[in-house]
This record gives C-alpha cells, sequence and structure tokens, in this order.
C-alpha cells in the first residue's frame, strides 16, 4: 500500500510539473503498430485531446460526408489521403492550449512542416515524438486477421483476441467484417507508402528534443510503461 501511495503522488507531482507545459506529443509508427491504443492509452491517464485523422476520416465516410466520399478512393487503395483533405480539420483539432496526442498525423514531411508552423503561431510546439517499430511482416499479420465490428466499432483478431462466437462480435453480436485497408496487398502498398513517405518525417525530427523509438513488437503494458518513461512520467513500480 506505501508503495501505491508514493506511485500516486509520484504521479501527481508529474501533472502538476505539466501545468504549466502538457504533452504535446507525435505518435509515429507504421500501420498496425498500435499507434492508437498508446494513443487512447495516454489521451485517458493524462486528460489529452486524442486526434487521430484516420478515425476522422473513417467517420466521414461513414457519414458520406464530401470528404469522406474524396477520401474514400486513397483510403481503400492504401494511398495517403492528400494535405488539403486532412489539414484543416487537425487545426480545428488543435484550437487551445492543452496537451494532445497526435495518432496518424503529420504522414509526410510536407504535413510536419505544416504543423510545426502551426503550433509555432500559437506558441505550443511538440515536445515529445514516440516511435513505434514493427517489423512489416509482423504487420501484415496483425493487419490481414484483424475484424472489426461495423456497429460499435470493437476490433478483434483472428489468432491472439478472436471473438467467443467466430464471425460476431462479442458486445452486439453483429457480424465482424474486414476492412478495405485491411487486406494483404492493400497493407503491403501502405506499408511502401509508409516507408517512402512517412519515414521523412523522423529525419524531419530528428533533432528535436523528446524523441524516442519503442519496440512495438512488446506487450501492450510494457509498451505503456516505456511511453510513460519518454514522456518524463512517474512508472508504476
Amino acid at each position: 500500500m506505501k508503495r501505491l501511495f508514493l506511485w500516486l503522488c509520484l504521479c501527481l507531482v508529474g501533472l502538476v510539473a505539466w501545468a504549466g507545459e502538457p504533452p504535446r506529443v507525435i505518435l509515429i509508427g507504421p500501420p498496425g503498430a498500435g499507434k492508437g491504443t498508446q494513443a487512447r492509452y495516454l489521451s485517458e491517464k493524462y486528460h489529452l485531446s486524442h486526434i487521430s485523422t484516420g478515425d476522422i476520416l473513417r467517420e466521414n465516410r461513414k457519414q458520406g460526408t464530401e470528404l469522406g466520399q474524396k477520401a474514400a478512393a486513397y483510403m481503400d487503395s492504401g494511398k495517403l489521403v492528400p494535405d488539403d483533405l486532412i489539414v484543416s480539420m487537425v487545426a480545428e483539432k488543435l484550437e487551445g492550449d492543452g496537451g494532445f496526442v497526435l495518432d496518424g498525423f503529420p504522414r509526410s514531411e510536407a504535413q510536419a512542416v505544416l504543423l510545426d508552423t502551426m503550433l509555432a503561431k500559437a506558441g505550443h510546439p511538440i515536445n515529445s515524438v514516440i516511435l513505434l517499430e514493427v517489423k512489416d511482416n509482423d504487420l501484415v499479420e496483425r493487419l490481414s486477421l484483424r475484424r472489426s465490428c461495423p456497429t460499435c466499432q470493437r476490433t478483434y483478431h483472428l489468432k491472439s483476441n478472436p471473438p467467443k462466437k467466430e464471425g460476431l462480435c462479442d458486445v452486439d453480436g453483429t457480424a465482424l467484417i474486414q476492412r478495405p485497408d485491411d487486406k494483404e496487398d492493400v497493407i503491403r502498398n501502405r506499408l511502401r507508402v509508409y516507408h517512402e513517405q512517412t519515414e521523412p518525417v523522423l529525419r524531419h525530427y530528428a533533432t528535436a528534443p523528446g524523441v524516442v523509438k519503442i519496440d512495438g513488437q512488446l506487450g501492450i503494458e510494457e509498451v505503456q510503461r516505456r511511453v510513460d518513461e519518454a514522456l518524463g512520467a512517474p512508472v508504476a513500480p
């Protein structure tokens, strides 16, 4: 109990220290590396805004908005959505001076430059860049075996996290689907696009403070622990 109490006190100290300079985090990594999982963890634990361009684009697509219709062709083929379709959405989400975690943006050096410019004008530059590293072949297995519920958006994995009843969501019984961008040929194209266009983002931030590489093939809890360390946050004993 004493150790737990001490850890909680340290957490409080960490949050107080962030009161004047909240975390402004970029999570970088290939498709399926676990960016969404870690972004949600950071958002919930440290009360950061979770900004996922992937989620925003999929929601627009589901609602049939003009943006969603334009983005659909790019998403289904594994290509990056053009900058002009997503920059305005990100700009709106970044209003204010609170902390945030960016998941899926920037995906190109041009977007990184634009992001830096926006944040510099607001006086709130990025202070942490976290790279999750996973081998391509492992990512293909992760994503090609992924299934999702079109109703509640819950995600399953046929090997590591299968539904209780084959093909059906545990929550609402809806038939599970494979997203178009989770098919193997599309995944490999997404990885090719990532290596060609997103890896330059790492070079862009190479000399920035707070750049940390983490092995994304580790267990979720271990990755979370290392993410906490990367942010200088207290880590549970």
